[in-house]
């Protein structure tokens, strides 16, 4: 059972940020991307002003890599999901409203976090006392 509500869903979170922050990092070093999902004019405005601030996108993408590192290699995965957990709630408030269109994404995200928060709620009871 604990694959199925531990393991699997840090693997899928930890290879989703994976591929995220090496995509976004590539953008900072080569100026391409190679994953270019469809995004609304809103959305786009918006992930413009967090590529071109200058600071912001790099260490998002940097935080991508290091929880991603976290989850996959399962050696203080909390501590993954917790550094990931702020930058998913913006994707998940992203696709609710700026870019309707990436609910799926957004879903999958939500679900997959809040698998493992339940999993890890013993590692996060101090914080919440």
């Amino acid at each position: 059972m604990r694959i199925v509500l531990v393991d699997i869903p840090r693997v899928l979170l930890g290879l989703l940020f994976l591929v995220s922050g090496i995509d976004g990092l590539l953008l900072v070093f080569t100026g391409t991307n190679y994953i270019n999902p469809p995004t609304s004019p809103a959305g786009e405005a918006f992930e413009h002003a967090l590529k071109t601030s200058g600071f912001f996108w790099p260490l998002m993408k940097t935080i991508d890599l290091v929880g991603a590192a976290l989850l996959l290699t399962n050696r203080a995965p909390a501590f993954g999901l917790a550094l990931l957990l702020p930058i998913i709630t913006v994707i998940i408030g992203f696709h609710l409203v700026l870019n309707p269109g990436g609910m799926p994404v957004a879903a999958i995200l939500a679900l997959l976090s809040a698998m493992l928060i339940v999993a890890y709620r013993d590692r996060y009871a101090a914080l919440l006392r």
